[in-house]
Order: structure tokens, then C-alpha cells, then sequence
């Protein structure tokens, strides 16, 4: 596996940009992790150091990221072996302008009030660290260089690419 280490996001982006969900991760108040899945509200021209997700201000997720806010946002496409799991620090973000901006017919279904909702919070993730793998091999391949691996003893190579984005 070939390892890649940058502070450009361009393929962070590339790899999530069509993945409708990300696990968020955040300690609870009782001190365990608890994951729920969460939609990236992130538009086309918005791919920085920065995820964005609406909440409900109700909801013990803001509450967990207002008490601990370092979390991790977790993305899976199986169907292209791609993985990424990124880690932050979040915090809820009081602007309306930018709730308008991001808000579409998914969010409507969550917060009828629309952007201006009281229940509406927006979660801005300061991306600090993330990883990814992206299994360029077909499955075929994939499956032939693990098995040769197994035999041999030497681990497999040239199956994909590990990656981190460091921000700073």
C-alpha cells in the first residue's frame, strides 16, 4: 500500500464528496464514544479545512461536541474501497447566512422551520487530521495479492493508497 502524507485536501474531498452519510463521533457526557450517522452539508465550492453538518440544538450531539470537541467523522463507500476517517474539533457556528447557504431538501425534511429553525444548529468540524484508503486494485486483484501474501509471507503490495491530510 503506497502512503501519501499532504496538506491538500483535493483528494480528501474526492473521496467523500458523493458519500451521503459520515459516522460522527463524539464523547458522550458519561465519558463513552457514541457514533450516529450525520449527512456533510459541504457544497461544491466549500472544500477546505472545514466539514459542516446541521444538528438539532435538542439533540445530545451538541451537547456532547459543546462538552468535548475533539470528535471524528468517519465515511465508507464499499463499493469503490474507499474509507476515510477524519478527525477535528467542533463547534456550533451562529451563522444564518451560511445555514441558508448549505440548506437543501434533505435538511428541510429534518428541520421544517427551515434555515431559520431554532432547532437548527450548525456544526463547523476544524479538520486537524485525516486518513484515508483508496483500493485502486479491482477486487480480483485485490484478492489474488492477499492470497500470494498469505503463501509467501510478505505482506501486499501496490493493492492501494493510505494517505493522511495534516492541517497544521
Amino acid at each position: 500500500m503506497t502512503n501519501v502524507d499532504t496538506i491538500d485536501t483535493t483528494k480528501l474531498w474526492d473521496m467523500i464528496k458523493d458519500i451521503k452519510f459520515g459516522m460522527f463521533t463524539a464523547r458522550h457526557g458519561n465519558g463513552h464514544l457514541h457514533s450516529r450517522p450525520m449527512t456533510t452539508q459541504n457544497g461544491k465550492h466549500d472544500r477546505g479545512a472545514m466539514l459542516w453538518f446541521f444538528m438539532s440544538r435538542k439533540s445530545h450531539s451538541v451537547a456532547d461536541l459543546v462538552a468535548s470537541p475533539e470528535v471524528n467523522v468517519a465515511y465508507a463507500d464499499p463499493s469503490h474501497d474507499a474509507y476515510v476517517s477524519v478527525s477535528g474539533s467542533a463547534r456550533v457556528v451562529e451563522d444564518i447566512a451560511k445555514k441558508k447557504e448549505l440548506w437543501s431538501a434533505m435538511a428541510q425534511a429534518w428541520f421544517a422551520g427551515g434555515p431559520d429553525d431554532p432547532d437548527l444548529a450548525l456544526v463547523a468540524v476544524t479538520i486537524t487530521h485525516a486518513d484515508y484508503w483508496d483500493m485502486k486494485a479491482n477486487k480480483a486483484v485485490q484478492l489474488f495479492k492477499i492470497a500470494r501474501a498469505a503463501v509467501t509471507g510478505a505482506p501486499p503490495t501496490d493493492i492501494g493508497e493510505h494517505g493522511k491530510v495534516r492541517m497544521g
